[in-house]
This record gives C-alpha cells, sequence and structure tokens, in this order.
C-alpha cells in the first residue's frame, strides 16, 4: 500500500536488463532535445502551449520596441492555422557568423538554442528573452517557418521546417519603405495533433495587453473572417496604441463596476539600474479583482518577487497610514486582506530578469521585491496623504475584511477546541497550537511513553501526538459491535474529525498529514499495517488525497568519537560499517528498543523534523486503465488475504513468501 515516494535509505532496483553501458547515452544534436521534450520548453503539448509559440516571437518583437527601435508590430492569424508576427525594427543580423562563418546570423539564431543578442545587454538593455531559446523553439516546433528581414535596404528571405534550414538565405532585391523582422509559421502537427488550432480571441487578448505595457508602441491585429465564428465578437482587424498605458488598461477591464475609490491607484517611476515600474490598483466593491503582473513585457501569471513587492508596500502604507490617523486595529491588516477583490497590474522592466523555467511563468529575481515596494510604497504614502477621503474608505474597508478574517479564525479555533473536547483525552491528545491544517500533521504512536518523547520532540505550533494503547483493533476481522465499543479506534476517528465511510469529509480534516510512527522493529510494523488497514478500511478518501504517510525511525545508532550516525535497519548498519566506519577505531552500537528509549533531540532529529526527516507516503492505486484496475483489485485482495477473517489465506500467503524471508527480527 505504500506509494512511489521512497525514503532514503531505499535500495536501487534490481533486474534482468540492469545493463548501462556508454552506447546507452544519447547526444541530442540542434533543436532535436525541444522535439524530443517540449514541454520543458513551452511547458507542454496542448492548445495553452502552442499559444505560448506566438508569445516568443511577440516577445522578440516588443524587446525591439522597449529598445526603442520599432514602433509598430503586426500580429495576423491566417486561414489553416498560419500565425505572422512584424515588426519595423532594425532586422535579425544576415552577415556571416564570426563564429560560424558558413551560416548567416539569421540562420544561427533560428537553429540554434541559447544564441541571440540579449546575454551581454548591449544590444537590449531590457528584454524578455534572456536564454536565447525562444525563436528557436518556435522554429523546432513548427512544420513550416519562413523569416523575412528587411535590413539595409534589402529584402532577406530563408525557410525553416522543424528546426533545420530549408533553403539558404536569398536576397530577394530592393527593401523600399520597409525595415525589421517578420516571422510566419505553422505549428508541426506531430507535435501538437491535427486538430489544434489557434484562438483568434486569446492571441487578440495577447496583442491588446502588449500594447497597454508600452506606450510607445502600436500593436495592429488582423484575422481572417472565416476563423470567427458568429458567436465570437473578436474584431477581424484593429490597432491598439494607448498613452495612458496600464491605467487605460485597468480601466476598460473595471468599466462600470462601482469602487471603493472614485479613482484608481497608479504610477510610473524610473528604479535603480536602468529599471522602471508601472503600477494600477482599484479595489471593486464587489470583491471580484484580479492580480496580473508582466517583467519586461513577459506575463507572470504566477506571480513572483515583483508581485510579492506590490503587496508589501500596500500593506505598509495601509498600516502606516492607519497608525497617523489614530486606527489601533491598522496594525493587524495582512496583505491578504489588502490584496483580496482587488485588481492589479503590475509592469516592471530590469535588467537580466530571473524566471522560473523557460516558459517564464513566475519571476525569482530577488531584487525585484526591493525595487517595486521602494518605489510603490512612496507613491502609496503620497496618494494616501493627498487623498484623505479615498484614503479613509478604503481603510475602513480593509479593516472590515480584516475584522471578518479575525471572526473566521475564532469560529475554526472554537471548532477545533469543541472537536477537542469530545476525545475525552486530556492526558492523551497533545494537540498543535495552529488554527488552520494547513501545514499540521498528527503523529500516531504505541503507547505512553513514545507519547512522551514525541510530545516533547514535536513542534507544538503544527504538530500534534496522539498516543495509542497497544495494538489497535483489526477493523478487516472485526465485527461491527466491536468497531463500536473500540475506544481508541473511536477516539483516533473524533481526532481526525472527517468522518469514516460515506461520511467522509476531507475538508474536515483537522490535519494536512496524518503520520503512522512506530517502532523500527516487527511490533511496529504490525501496528503500522493495523492502522493502515483502518485507514484502507474506513477511510480510503484520506489515502488516495496523499494525506497518509510512514515515518521512518532508526533502529541503530552508531558513535565512534564525534562521529554519530543513526542506521534504519540491519541491512543499513552493516553498510555504514563498511563505509563511514571503516577502519581502525572501536565502534559503539546502541539498538533502539523502541521509541520510548530515544532522547527528543534523538526522536526529533532522525524522525520529525521535516528538514532532516524521510516519509513513505501511503498511496492506493488509481484505475485509469487495465492494468491499473487489476493491481488495485490485486491490493484489496491482499488486504483481506492478509488482514481478513480467514486464517488459512494468511498461512497459505506464508507458506508462498517464507523462502524469500531475510534477516527476521524475532
Amino acid at each position: 500500500m505504500a506509494g512511489k515516494a521512497k525514503d532514503l535509505f531505499s535500495d536501487a532496483p534490481k533486474g534482468k536488463n540492469a545493463a548501462y553501458t556508454a552506447r546507452d547515452i544519447e547526444v541530442l544534436e540542434g533543436l532535436e532535445p525541444v522535439r524530443r521534450r517540449p514541454g520543458m520548453y513551452i511547458g507542454g503539448t496542448d492548445e495553452r502551449a502552442m499559444h505560448h509559440l506566438v508569445a516568443e516571437v511577440l516577445d522578440n518583437a516588443m524587446d525591439e520596441a522597449v529598445a526603442g527601435h520599432a514602433s509598430v508590430i503586426e500580429l495576423t492569424l491566417e486561414k489553416g492555422n498560419w500565425v505572422t508576427v512584424t515588426d519595423n525594427g532594425r532586422g535579425i543580423p544576415t552577415d556571416p557568423h564570426p563564429k560560424f562563418k558558413s551560416k548567416s546570423a539569421l540562420e544561427v539564431i533560428m537553429t540554434t538554442l541559447h544564441s541571440g543578442g540579449k546575454f551581454g545587454g548591449k544590444a537590449y538593455s531590457t528584454s524578455g528573452g534572456l536564454h536565447g531559446v525562444g525563436v528557436s523553439v518556435v522554429n523546432a516546433l513548427s512544420d513550416e517557418l519562413v523569416v523575412e528581414v528587411a535590413r539595409d535596404r534589402q529584402l532577406w528571405e530563408q525557410r525553416f521546417s522543424r528546426g533545420a534550414a530549408k533553403s539558404k538565405l536569398k536576397n530577394m532585391g530592393a527593401a523600399r519603405n520597409r525595415r525589421g523582422t517578420s516571422v510566419r509559421f505553422h505549428p508541426d502537427e506531430q507535435i501538437f495533433g491535427d486538430k489544434a488550432e489557434f484562438s483568434p480571441a486569446r492571441l487578440y487578448s495577447m496583442a491588446r495587453s502588449k500594447a497597454y505595457l508600452f506606450r510607445g508602441v502600436e500593436i495592429r491585429w488582423q484575422c481572417d473572417a472565416a476563423l470567427l465564428g458568429r458567436k465570437d465578437d473578436t474584431p477581424e482587424k484593429e490597432s491598439f496604441h494607448f498613452e495612458g498605458g496600464l491605467t487605460d488598461y485597468l480601466k476598460s477591464e473595471i468599466g462600470e463596476r462601482p469602487t471603493l475609490t472614485p479613482a484608481p491607484f497608479h504610477g510610473e517611476a524610473a528604479t535603480d539600474q536602468d529599471g522602471k515600474v508601472e503600477w494600477a490598483v482599484w479595489w471593486p466593491t464587489d470583491g471580484e479583482g484580479f492580480i496580473r503582473s508582466y517583467a519586461n513585457t513577459v506575463h507572470t501569471p504566477e506571480g513572483g518577487t515583483h508581485e510579492a513587492g506590490l503587496r508589501a508596500a500596500l500593506t505598509k502604507g495601509l498600516k502606516r497610514y492607519g497608525e497617523l490617523t489614530g486606527n489601533r486595529k491598522a496594525a493587524q491588516i495582512t496583505a491578504d486582506d489588502v490584496m483580496e477583490g482587488s485588481a492589479g497590474l503590475l509592469s516592471l522592466f530590469i535588467r537580466e530578469p530571473q524566471f522560473q523555467g523557460q516558459t517564464k511563468e513566475k519571476l525569482v529575481t530577488v531584487d525585484a521585491a526591493r525595487m517595486v515596494e521602494g518605489v510603490v510604497g512612496d507613491h502609496f504614502d503620497h496618494w494616501l496623504g493627498g487623498d484623505p477621503e479615498s484614503a479613509n474608505a478604503l481603510l475602513e474597508a480593509i479593516i472590515d475584511r480584516l475584522e471578518e478574517r479575525l471572526r473566521r479564525k475564532q469560529d475554526k479555533e472554537q471548532q477545533r477546541k469543541t472537536a477537542t473536547r469530545k476525545l475525552r483525552l486530556p492526558g492523551k491528545l497533545a494537540d498543535c497550537t495552529a488554527s488552520s491544517s494547513k501545514g499540521t500533521e498528527i503523529f500516531l504512536v504505541e503507547g505512553d511513553s513514545a507519547g512522551g518523547s514525541a510530545k516533547q520532540a514535536r513542534n507544538r505550533n503544527t504538530q500534534a501526538v496522539l498516543p495509542l494503547r497497544g495494538k489497535i483493533l483489526n477493523v478487516a476481522s472485526a465485527s461491527a459491535e466491536k468497531l463500536r465499543e473500540n475506544q481508541e479506534v473511536a477516539d483516533l476517528i473524533l481526532a481526525l474529525g472527517c468522518g469514516t465511510g460515506a461520511n467522509y469529509n476531507d475538508e474536515k480534516l483537522r490535519y494536512e498529514r496524518v503520520v503512522i510512527m512506530t517502532d523500527a522493529d516487527v511490533d511496529g510494523a504490525h501496528i503500522a499495517s493495523l492502522l493502515m488497514t483502518f485507514f484502507y478500511r474506513a477511510m480510503p478518501k484520506l489515502i488516495e488525497n496523499g494525506h497518509l504517510y510512514l515515518a521512518q525511525p532508526p533502529l541503530y545508532r552508531l558513535v565512534r568519537g564525534a562521529n554519530s550516525v543513526y542506521a534504519r535497519d540491519d541491512k543499513h548498519r552493516e553498510e555504514l560499517m563498511a563505509t563511514t566506519f571503516k577502519g581502525n577505531g572501536k565502534v559503539e552500537v546502541s539498538r533502539f528498543k523502541g521509541l520510548g528509549e530515544m532522547l527528543p533531540n534523538q526522536l526529533r532529529d532522525t524522525t520529525m523534523d521535516p528538514a532532516k526527516r524521510s516519509l513513505l507516503r501511503v498511496g492506493i492505486p488509481q484505475a485509469k486503465d487495465e492494468a491499473e484496475r487489476r493491481e488495485s483489485m490485486r491490493t484489496a485482495r491482499l488486504v483481506e488475504d492478509l488482514m481478513g477473517r480467514k486464517p488459512e489465506k494468511r498461512f497459505a500467503f506464508i507458506q508462498e513468501n517464507a523462502q524469500f524471508a531475510r534477516d527476521l527480527d524475532v
């Protein structure tokens, strides 16, 4: 029943095909890694990932605009799932590359990972493309791609397919009244499937949001009319150019909805290192808000450090204003109180931003939080002080949210206290002090002795301890009457608070993790198996939802001089003797007869501290296909055979598997 997660002491698998030689090592060249593992570069092969290809090309054009070299970008969606992105920037260089003299710089950029003009910072001071893989990934995942470059009054063209050049760079003659780069591509159906299609509404929204992010650019959208359905209100053509930047964007999103303040809090300011931050935040009274953040025009849907800076600036600003106006409750305001239901837009431009992954969904640049908090915080203080009416209305609404949050917290604490009183175990259950189940765990231990050590070793804020008297009832073979009368089972059910069987409610589970922590011997394993059987029969959803774990306490402690190491079992002890303690010198080996014999600090360091311990997650095979359905049925039969009411089933299992038993602890 143990899940796929393994502890640190697991043995390597041994099979017939265990040979592993130099011939097994593949070296993927060119853009083949992208085609083999597209998820590493665009996050998958679904429709969202396919649209990310357009974002990569559009980001390159935006980088030209932000750098001051382009003023117009065109995004066109054509029949047959073709997309074209054109800008009037400098154009990709077409002269021979100094390192790859047989290839032009254009061909190197299109066919080589980690190539581009954004590494040194000379061509672009701030840009969204940092890794040099964006447009080459688009090339790798397109079955057809055409690049046109108008540069130095000449028009050049080169064709590609699936990452490789299909033609030489051709001079198409004079380029009249034209400059910049045009990339036209068709996503590869081998990667995305033959039914995947670009969404006009999605691309239209992408183009519109990009125009809001940089006031100096005009983005022209065009879509073939045949691609627009009757219910699709996406226009065939439209030009975007917003002088108001994010403020215009936010006003268009809020529309006629009522807000706490008559105008949004917005602004734009420079940061150190030639950066810039722009923001616009409003508080709709209906509580339906959103936060959208961007870094160098790249959308970061998972937020990041720049969003953290915005949250900190607004929270600290309201606290300071509350202190100035004598509102003592303001000191308890949290970022969630301020941001809940707010509508906010944030755009940051910085040198060499660091993103989480190639898809750039989260900004992780540490300095971004400080930059945004410092700039936005100063402007927020001036905004609050300059408009007391808006500031007081906002503060009053935030205080109302604060009080509602505190009321909900008090209700939860009362529910927890009530549930604890129902246990009638003042000397048994040592509950944790956290008011929410998130991050908490309960340790089920055998006996008061182990419970005493565990209570001293635990983190009182997040860890609870419930000692069980002896071996819990075997629910697979017990009658319904015995189940009702068993105090240990009743105490355990009440402690968890989530109910059993059809009445199980995962939201009422009082702890995020339930950890079975028994002695590292045969009796401990038996108790653990009885507890797992209980959860499998009474609360299978608790296991399926990933709440049940097995602790991994050590069986031995090996000491020589100042060197002290713990071993989980006999085999691990022998390995340590042959490696860590190899050589001269006596090794003192002590065997723990039970958890109750371990000092609290030993139990904490080896078994209970999340930073040092190893846990096994217990799982149930899920029937996604026929093979997994058979595995699930096999698990159910095995539990019944080993733990059920028929001893002959257990006897048969022992006879069949006795030959495999090794190092018995008897």
